[in-house]
């Protein structure tokens, strides 16, 4: 491990078996771009958003984007003196209780695993359009989502340096078809204010909140970058670096997007908030329908490459925990050819397919498998930005790089995360969305369980010895 100050018997757990420094900084940025997967959310979140926030889409939006820039703020912060695989989960078990230590491993994991979940739903579900398009029928959801993990396990098992440059072209070919769709509205369009949306025109205080919520899920994985930290070049600047621009990038892309996408529906008096293609209508609307095809296209591999990066991510942080006891000491192993976690790949693929294949086979629709997996994974996010930006002041100072003023920004962090998490829960949501609070409880009681019974046992083998 890489680092600037901190202990010799951490810095002594260098490499992990992983392959060093072969990423550029703007392979590293793909990974964190890849994760946020910025082209799945003006075609499925934003048009979720403005069902709750209505003419406040965009406001809902740039307040996300403060929230994440602090915590992304402070992710930075850290990864200027420390770089792991185990991403946030080290940043925090270097201050926090053991316990608490744990409680973010846990969290970023299954935050990693079941966003892996929710974008292999929404990939079935663009796949599907498209094959309907194409052939007049729809494909297997159960075999559409078993290939794309496959395809997905063998890429990330395969070499760090392929994945992330092939995430990097995904995005980047995806992101220009909707910059086009968006310029092309603007043009024909949007040469003036929308009033409606300057006024916030029927907008209410609990659709905002609720639409804020919902427009956090579209940042979460911006921090994925600190997952390459042993893989990165000289990663104490390039990660930092990456966590910053993925953020900033983002929210003026979703911004942009939330504003014109409403902007796009008024001329044409349809409502965003009911589009199960919004990205379609928005083509027709800017005079060039095959766009729209193109960017759904540029959707289900952007969803791709999201899976991708989850598996990516999810696997280091699964080699770190198992080198710190919290897994079975299996899952420590890299490939000596490939110098990837390829078990901890292979474990982490398996647990992000199940609960999605499970619910294609009950007959569950890719948006809806998007939405339920993606809001548990807004869970596991939120409790893990929220504990590491309770840590950054301690940490600090035990660098001496403490001033005064560096308590407020992990302060406005920690509020804008607590606000997330009552959002979530309050008002109880309907349906399974309502069920998802004591499925994240549940699973964390069992990791916390886990952990403490490991606990006793090596302290058990300590004392025979």
């Amino acid at each position: 491990m890489q680092h600037g100050t901190l202990p010799p018997s951490v810095a002594a757990q260098a490499g992990y078996g992983l392959r060093r420094e072969v990423l550029s900084p703007l392979e590293t940025l793909a990974q964190s771009i890849s994760t946020i997967a910025p082209t799945s959310s003006p075609a499925a979140t934003i048009p979720l958003v403005c069902a709750l926030a209505g003419n406040g889409t965009w406001l809902a939006h740039v307040l996300a984007t403060s929230a994440v820039l602090l915590v992304a703020l402070c992710v930075a912060r850290f990864a200027r003196y420390s770089s792991s695989p185990g991403s946030l989960y080290t940043y925090a078990s270097m201050v926090l209780p053991p316990w608490l230590g744990a409680v973010v491993a846990w969290s970023l994991l299954l935050a990693y695993v079941a966003t892996g979940s929710s974008v292999i739903g929404g990939f079935y579900h663009y796949a599907n359009l498209l094959l309907h398009d194409a052939a007049g029928h729809a494909g297997s959801t159960v075999l559409l989502s078993l290939i794309v993990t496959a395809v997905s396990v063998w890429i990330a098992w395969r070499d760090v340096k392929i994945s992330e440059r092939l995430m990097l072209w995904i995005e980047a070919a995806s992101v220009m078809a909707i910059v086009i769709l968006v310029g092309l509205l603007l043009v024909r369009y949007g040469w003036h204010w929308d009033a409606d949306q300057l006024h916030l025109r029927g907008m209410t205080g609990s659709g905002l909140r609720l639409g804020f919520v919902l427009a956090l899920f579209s940042f979460v994985g911006f921090e994925s970058a600190t997952t390459l930290a042993s893989e990165a070049r000289n990663p104490l600047q390039t990660i930092p670096r990456a966590v910053i621009q993925s953020s900033v990038f983002a929210g003026v892309f979703f911004i942009v997007c939330s504003y014109t996408e409403v902007l796009g529906f008024h001329t044409i008096g349809q409502d965003l908030g009911a589009s199960s293609a919004p990205m379609r209508v928005l083509a027709f609307v800017g005079g060039v329908p095959p766009l729209g095809v193109l960017i759904d296209i540029g959707a289900m591999v952007s969803l791709f490459s999201c899976a991708l990066a989850c598996i990516t991510a999810a696997a280091r942080v699964l080699l770190r925990m198992a080198h710190d006891g919290l897994v079975h000491a299996w899952l420590r192993s890299t490939h000596p050819m490939n110098q990837t976690p390829g078990r901890a790949v292979v474990v982490t693929g398996i647990a992000a397919v199940l609960p999605t294949a499970v619910l294609a086979a009950r007959g569950a629709s890719g948006l809806d498998v998007y939405g339920w997996m993606g809001s548990l994974a807004t869970y596991g996010f939120i409790v893990t930005y929220a504990l590491v930006c309770i840590a950054l002041p301690r940490y600090l100072r035990n660098h001496q790089a403490f001033s005064p003023g560096a308590q407020l920004v992990p302060w406005l962090g920690f509020g804008a995360m607590a606000v997330a998490m009552m959002g979530n829960l309050y008002p109880v949501p309907e349906g399974p969305y309502g069920k998802l609070p004591y499925i994240y409880l549940a699973y964390l009681i069992a990791g916390l369980l886990w952990f403490l019974a490991r606990g006793r046992r090596t302290k058990a083998v300590v004392g025979g010895h």
